[in-house]
């Protein structure tokens, strides 16, 4: 039985109906992507091709139930849930001037990305599948130029004040010396 498309249904509920019961503004915030340029435009073809593939492809998947590999992934599956749980609240809770630089964003720049990250790596290890161990690596590689393109963004809206958190808070885990 194919029964791995179960697994998707945490991150459709946290993306569209939680965040959505916390904040409307947050939700259409949330679907926002800033102008893109040169290879930023291909990464996002790539980026939504590649996450609709990985939603999808759970149809064919089986969750396996035994060994280390199972467990490290349903271990990276909840923790990927849980702080992709935690970055929809402190994502729908900006400062006054809509940046976002407290709770888990004082601790990385993008923990959405590193969420799912940590959530589709758990789906590939749960379902031992390479090829949806390979899609998430073209997924991860997309997202860094989705987000060099948010960085401009956020430096264009938000100026010194970004640039100061960029010295501070890495672009994926932890704070900077």
């Amino acid at each position: 039985m194919n029964n791995a498309f179960l697994l998707i249904a945490p991150i459709i509920l946290i993306r569209y109906l939680l965040l959505r019961s916390i904040s409307k503004e947050a939700y259409k915030r949330a679907a926002y992507f800033p102008s893109l340029r040169g290879k930023e435009q291909y990464a996002f073809y790539v980026y939504q091709s590649a996450i609709l593939f990985m939603l999808f492809y759970t149809i064919f998947l089986d969750i396996q139930s035994e060994g280390a590999i199972n467990l490290i992934g349903f271990i990276l599956y909840g923790l990927g849930s849980l702080y992709y749980i935690i970055s929809m609240y402190d994502f729908a809770s900006p400062q006054a001037d809509g940046l976002n630089n407290k709770g888990v964003y004082s601790f990385s720049r993008n923990p959405m990305y590193v969420a799912f990250f940590l959530y589709f790596l758990g789906i590939a290890l749960i379902t031992e599948s390479l090829i949806y161990f390979t899609v998430l690596i073209i997924f991860q590689i997309s997202v860094h130029y989705i987000i060099l393109s948010e960085e401009r963004a956020c430096l264009a809206q938000f100026g010194d004040e970004y640039k100061l958190y960029m010295e501070k808070v890495n672009r994926y885990l932890g704070r900077k010396a």
